[in-house]
């Protein structure tokens, strides 16, 4: 594929989209440096917590895991189709289930220690802790573990592709349909299509908002986690709808300027709403402007970084071919560092800038170094997300 906007056949890479994975996966790294610092509740916390980055990093949220979940379901199409429901089922079982037990009972448990040391449960010796961690299902503390915390992400794709694979047959039908080439030929049409881009897919997230998010807040229990299954599972949908359909990445690139447009009043709205919530939410008027705007702002992001990315990044060179590898490892790891170096350096009197950049600094090389010995050593690799050994051949977008 050219670096232009031109639509990719079934055997190209899509290296767009490979970039928005690096590009999502780097902001969450960085967003997670940031919960070290900000006023809301964490497993880590800096003695300088401040609001300063708070907006900021609202504005990230709505968009941000959504959109690897759309990746996801680009990836999930074009795996699946390779591979038939059979063999795509064992393909994700095999790639994400020793991740989410190996991310579980070593990478995380770290985070947990620190975090009930902070709450004064346990004290500071880790093998105590790590019996009670990994061998008492829902241990003696506040917190259930063994958890995933930052994690989850993997553990909700792994149930998502396990439930879709049986019906791969049926959704590739469904995808490839008339009635589907309509749809993407209705969305590339003229002013029209932008609008109904933009408004049509917005619907759903609408419906969740004003019915399941009011019963189920945002827990990441895999049971009762029903408003964020909604929302993530259906934005997987959408990927897996859009992988193939040339005429809906004709009207991606078409509503780019709507979309960009919608986009940052979208930000300016918010942000103003998000440096003063206390002053919005007595409003009605709004404080539910601003919430439906949050909705119609995730998913016009989503089609602006699309359409972006298409048009500018859809391009190799060899800090993709790293990253695209290296990214997923380092979203493994770099939780844990942030959480642990963050309650080591907590305690030396630093100042917040130098507590900030100390951490990015000890995040990135650890991640760095993390990877290097991974990729290095053939037992850690399927527990890392990585194939068992390096493949020269291609592959499609990965999840």
């Amino acid at each position: 594929m050219t670096s232009t906007a031109s639509t990719p056949t079934a055997s190209t890479r899509r290296y767009d989209l490979d970039w928005l994975r690096i590009i999502a996966f780097g902001l969450l790294i960085f967003y997670h440096i940031g919960m070290f610092f900000n006023t809301e509740d964490w497993h880590a916390k800096s003695t300088h917590m401040n609001d300063a980055m708070e907006p900021l990093m609202w504005l990230s949220s709505p968009w941000r895991l959504p959109l690897l979940f759309f990746i996801s379901g680009v990836a999930i199409r074009f795996l699946s189709d390779k591979l038939g429901a059979i063999r795509f089922a064992g393909d994700r079982f095999w790639r994400l289930f020793p991740v989410i037990l190996f991310g579980m009972y070593v990478i995380v448990a770290p985070q947990t220690w620190v975090q009930l040391q902070r709450s004064g449960e346990i004290g500071p010796d880790f093998w105590t802790f790590y019996q009670g961690y990994a061998f008492v299902w829902d241990g003696p503390w506040s917190i259930q573990t063994p958890t995933w915390n930052h994690l989850w992400y993997v553990a909700y794709l792994f149930v998502y592709a396990m439930l879709l694979a049986p019906l791969i047959p049926m959704l590739r039908g469904v995808a490839d349909s008339k009635a589907m080439r309509v749809v993407g030929t209705l969305f590339s049409r003229p002013v029209l299509g932008p609008i109904l881009m933009i408004a049509l897919p917005v619907l759903p997230f609408m419906l969740i908002r004003f019915t399941l998010s009011n019963q189920f807040e945002t827990t990441h229990n895999l049971i009762w986690d029903w408003a964020n299954h909604a929302n993530s599972f259906a934005i997987l949908l959408y990927g897996y709808f859009f992988a193939k359909n040339e005429a809906l990445w004709a009207a991606v690139d078409r509503a780019l300027p709507w979309c960009a447009a919608i986009t940052g009043l979208s930000l300016v709205y918010l942000y103003i709403c998000y440096s003063d919530w206390s002053a919005v939410e007595p409003h009605p008027v709004l404080l539910w402007t601003a919430r439906i705007d949050r909705i119609v702002f995730a998913w016009t992001i989503i089609l602006t970084l699309l359409g972006l990315a298409r048009r500018f990044l859809n391009r190799d060179n060899a800090a993709r071919r790293y990253l695209t590898e290296a990214v997923f490892p380092y979203y493994i790891l770099h939780q844990t560092i942030i959480v642990v170096w963050g309650f080591f350096i907590g305690s030396l009197g630093f100042g917040v800038w130098t507590e900030f950049w100390i951490l990015i600094a000890v995040t990135v090389t650890g991640c760095g170094l993390g990877y290097e010995l991974v990729k290095r050593v053939p037992l850690l690799r399927p527990v890392m997300g990585l194939k068992w050994r390096r493949s020269g051949g291609r592959l499609q977008v990965n999840p």
